[in-house]
């Protein structure tokens, strides 16, 4: 990488990463694998997927200020979820994880792609100075600075791609 690379052109390589890593994990997986669970307690990989893009989803738009496209374009619609724009799976109980039913494999990707659109077009234009600007969250009632925001997406999205892979390979190991 060369020196005058910037913290965006990192950071949307880090987004780009997440995107195709999600894409090689649930790209052609049934509903029944994705609803699968390896223990009562445990998150399915359908409902880790698409907490990914709503956590990604609110955080971008709360950034940079369209709309989240869960609202705004009819995905929650398309996922039989209310189009509430704090439905991001942060702070579900037991319970609500586990009543969370996935779409197709096609329609999880197809929500993270529009996405990632919005972390293209944000990180392909931010300014230098952007990291340090302060967002509140109208849907958290928090405050963090952008590289706050960015560092927490970035890392919860990896995390729940290993989790994924993970349910993943013992489903197929013969586990359940």
């Amino acid at each position: 990488m060369s020196d005058d690379v910037g913290w965006q052109e990192l950071t949307l390589g880090l987004f780009r990463r997440i995107r195709s890593d999600l894409v090689k994990t649930v790209d052609g997986a049934a509903i029944a694998s994705l609803d699968w669970k390896a223990s009562p307690a445990s998150n399915s990989a359908g409902w880790l997927a698409w907490h990914i893009a709503r956590g990604q989803d609110r955080n971008l738009s709360e950034m940079i200020g369209p709309p989240q496209v869960w609202v705004s374009d009819g995905w929650a619609a398309r996922f039989g979820r209310p189009a509430d724009p704090s439905d991001t799976g942060f702070g579900h109980s037991e319970e609500q994880a586990a009543a969370f039913r996935s779409p197709e494999d096609h329609v999880l990707l197809a929500y993270h792609g529009a996405v990632h659109e919005l972390a293209e077009r944000y990180l392909s234009a931010a300014p230098d100075s952007d990291l340090g600007r302060v967002v509140v969250s109208p849907t958290l009632g928090n405050v963090h600075t952008v590289e706050e925001r960015l560092r927490g997406l970035i890392t919860d999205s990896f995390a729940h791609l290993g989790q994924i892979a993970l349910l993943r390979g013992l489903m197929h190991d013969g586990v359940r």
